[in-house]
């Protein structure tokens, strides 16, 4: 569905872990202290650049709170600061110091006006997805609003947080 939707896709993360859902060899050359590879990422990158480029929005917010996991701190430190250069934009949804609005709700993208569930083990890793029909759509939606009312733009949450 990456390849066609026309207009945006919105994500929505709210696991503190994905570590066994991609950039496993990333992840772990992160936990070692080791420079980020000059290609890291360099795939998505390229795909997201190829949808921005045409003035499609791809962002996503992700609601978490503080101390950040190591996975964290690599996703938003390595990941989120590689996919910007994409065009995808990031928000923060901290949860800290405020309930969180969206509790019990799932991981999902939603293109355009179709919304995808993803599904996750116990241990974090994807094990698949849910394409649901268009007339639950207004959930996702409502959703997809409620988590950029009450998020921030990552760039200012970063500079706030990213070295705590």
């Amino acid at each position: 569905m990456f390849d066609t939707f026309e207009r945006e896709a919105f994500r929505l993360e709210t696991l503190d872990d994905y570590s066994k859902s991609g950039n496993v060899d990333a992840y772990r050359t992160f936990l070692a202290r080791e420079s980020q590879p000059a290609d890291y990422n360099e795939g998505w990158v390229s795909e997201l650049r190829s949808h921005t480029s045409k003035g499609k929005r791809v962002y996503r917010v992700h609601v978490l709170s503080r101390p950040l996991t190591p996975y964290l701190r690599f996703e938003l430190g390595w990941g989120y600061q590689k996919n910007m250069m994409g065009g995808e934009e990031f928000f923060i949804l901290d949860t800290t110091e405020q309930p969180n609005p969206l509790e019990g709700v799932p991981d999902f993208w939603l293109m355009d006006e179709t919304p995808v569930v993803m599904h996750y083990d116990e241990s974090g890793a994807f094990a698949d997805q849910e394409v649901l029909s268009e007339d639950r759509a207004g959930e996702f939606v409502a959703y997809r609003d409620t988590a950029m009312a009450h998020s921030v733009p990552f760039p200012k949450w970063w500079a706030k947080h990213g070295g705590e």
